[in-house]
């Protein structure tokens, strides 16, 4: 079973992952360098020697941070890709996941997307692992999903759906439902293109288009 968060926040989280998700909000607004552990005690009413009983310091939580993140997203993926028998299904529940993930946690993308530099070395090699396993997981279901489609076409075009969901942090100019239904059309256009405009490919084609996306709330 799918966890409902990366990290828990409110009134079930721990005093641990309620230090997480401060961090996560103060790094996303500020830059991992612009935010003190004297700011993510405030945060969380506590004092920031405090936060050494849990955390060895900034670098720690942001390693536990994206590697949850990683897993979570790899846990998803994986769990949609073998429960849904019909290979368009699984591309339509692959998407609507991660879009569901972007949507619902801005905080945890912006931090994923600008801060693997500032992670240990041995924390960001985990971290990328667990980010390739995740893409191999999106590049078997679009080639199972689109025949046409090889191997190294099929993680370039989920590298670019990558970006193009996980830029949600920069666009809240439609209502949540609307921007759920956009991204997810964009994202199952652009794979379909990418079997269309494939040199051995044509107009027949099978499209993983659907009506709208299928409901992951987990």
């Amino acid at each position: 079973m799918i966890r409902a968060s990366p990290i828990t926040d409110g009134a079930n989280a721990n005093r641990r992952e309620q230090i997480l998700a401060a961090a996560a909000e103060l790094f996303a607004s500020h830059g991992f360098h612009g935010v003190g552990i004297d700011d993510i005690g405030a945060a969380v009413g506590i004092s920031g020697p405090a936060l050494y009983r849990h955390f060895r310091g900034k670098d720690a939580m942001l390693g536990e941070m994206l590697t949850s993140i990683s897993q979570y997203l790899l846990d998803g993926g994986e769990q949609y890709a073998a429960t849904v028998g019909d290979p368009q299904k699984s591309l339509r529940a692959l998407v609507a996941f991660h879009v569901e993930f972007a949507l619902e946690h801005p905080a945890l993308i912006t931090v994923q997307e600008r801060n693997l530099a500032n992670l240990t070395d041995a924390d960001r090699k985990h971290v990328r692992a667990l980010q390739r396993r995740y893409v191999e997981v999106w590049v078997r279901v679009i080639t199972t999903a689109m025949p046409r489609v090889d191997e190294s076409r099929a993680r370039s075009a989920a590298h670019a759906v990558f970006g193009l969901i996980n830029s949600t942090p920069h666009n809240r100019y439609l209502a949540a439902n609307e921007l759920t239904t956009l991204l997810h059309d964009l994202a199952i256009g652009a794979l379909t293109a990418a079997a269309a405009s494939h040199p051995d490919g044509d107009e027949s084609e099978p499209s993983a288009r659907g009506d709208h996306p299928p409901n992951t709330t987990v």
